[in-house]
């Protein structure tokens, strides 16, 4: 069974990110090299910084669709006016949260993401998830790990 909780958000919010659409969505390997390469960009660019000096400093990797094409970026909660950066519209509601723990705050997030529709999605029977997207943020534990959340949009399974 996975480990997960169901929270409720009670009001629509944004997310303001920088990221990159995939044209095959089943190239990971292509995918994850193109991720990397945005995240080093807006990295070195200052772009991510300015954003987490906008929005007290949570970074999210965020997972979207976008014109119909998968999408994945870096960003923050909230909604800000930055150029070359997208807003994102995540809906009130349910949301199925999947935590994980480990060494490696880098590696984290994909994780976490792996493990979720690497079958722990397939093991929530109560809740069905509906997007249209899906953040993880990663933060440092007291223990010296890392500590990190995926949050899904979701329905309650009626029967």
């Amino acid at each position: 069974m996975a480990n997960y909780a169901i929270k409720t958000i009670s009001d629509n919010y944004k997310m303001t990110a920088f990221g990159v659409s995939f044209e095959d969505f089943n190239d990971w390997a292509g995918n994850a090299a193109r991720t990397a390469a945005k995240k080093a960009e807006i990295t070195e660019n200052g772009n991510l910084a300015e954003l987490l000096a906008l929005a007290e400093g949570q970074e999210y990797q965020i997972n979207y669709v976008i014109d119909g094409k998968a999408w994945r970026g870096f960003g923050v909660m909230g909604e800000f006016d930055v150029e070359g950066a997208v807003v994102l519209d995540f809906l009130a509601g349910d949301y199925i949260v999947v935590p994980g723990t480990g060494a490696d705050k880098d590696r984290l997030a994909d994780e976490i993401t792996g493990h979720v529709f690497g079958g722990a999605l397939q093991a929530i029977t109560d809740y069905k998830y509906v997007g249209p997207g899906n953040s993880v943020f990663v933060k440092a534990a007291d223990n010296g790990e890392y500590y990190g959340e995926m949050w899904l949009r979701a329905v309650k399974v009626e029967g």
